[in-house]
């Protein structure tokens, strides 16, 4: 099965949601699609489409403010959740550590944890890639549990910029070994990045690409659509 997330970040409002989950409702795709959105619009949502939070508390419910923890996230009915986003692992200092612990709790939970990775321009240019996403995938995922894991290069991320075809293809098959070595090479790995409609079409039959995980162009069902249509 091919999966595609949909990440809104800090974007979007109710009447937004409304208007393209109008939109899927009515698809009957064959990627499971996963719809994650921010905190303040996971409630009150009828869709056949999976929803998926895009981050969960290190902490259980209490004196935690400003947090929302698993077992609320439960309550609303979220099936999966991004943990270690590069926004995250940047802005808020998350580290490979801190990401691991959130997957295991969002699994204890009963929620699958989409776990993220991917390494920076610097190290890129610098010939890190693999050493880097190697680390960050060990030190990452859980120990036991289904979990899926996103590449997203940190250059490619909102920039328009994508990896050649061939350059995906060299990084999944190193994400595929890794994964052999702890025996979870059955786990889904996503490609994420300054996906659209035009390059999915390049990039969906490369080996070990299991699918998406789209920023902007998961806003609009305009850009959106197209992407499960040509996925199908």
């Amino acid at each position: 099965m091919k999966f595609l997330v949909g990440n809104w970040k800090s974007n979007g409002n109710i009447k937004e949601k409304k208007r393209l989950l109008g939109s899927l409702n009515h698809l009957k795709p064959k990627t499971k699609v996963i719809l994650c959105l921010p905190f303040t619009l996971l409630n009150d949502t009828k869709t056949k489409i999976a929803l998926g939070a895009q981050d969960i508390s290190l902490y259980p419910n209490g004196a935690f403010t400003g947090d929302i923890s698993g077992t609320m996230l439960k309550d609303l009915g979220v099936k999966y959740v991004i943990v270690g986003h590069s926004e995250r692992r940047r802005y808020h200092h998350e580290t490979n550590a801190i990401v691991k612990n959130k997957a295991n709790i969002a699994l204890q939970n009963g929620i699958i944890p989409i776990v993220c990775i991917g390494e920076s321009e610097i190290e890129h240019k610098q010939g890190k890639t693999r050493s880097v996403i190697k680390r960050m995938l060990l030190e990452s995922v859980p120990e036991v549990g289904k979990f899926i894991v996103a590449y997203e290069p940190r250059w490619a991320i909102g920039t328009g910029v994508t990896p050649t075809a061939k350059e995906i293809e060299s990084i999944h098959k190193i994400i595929f070994e890794t994964l052999k070595t702890i025996h979870c090479e059955k786990m889904p790995v996503l490609y994420g990045g300054s996906v659209n409609a035009g390059n999915t079409t390049d990039f969906i039959d490369i080996p070990h690409v299991d699918g998406f995980m789209v920023g902007r162009a998961s806003l609009k069902s305009e850009t959106f659509v197209p992407i499960i249509k040509n996925m199908n």
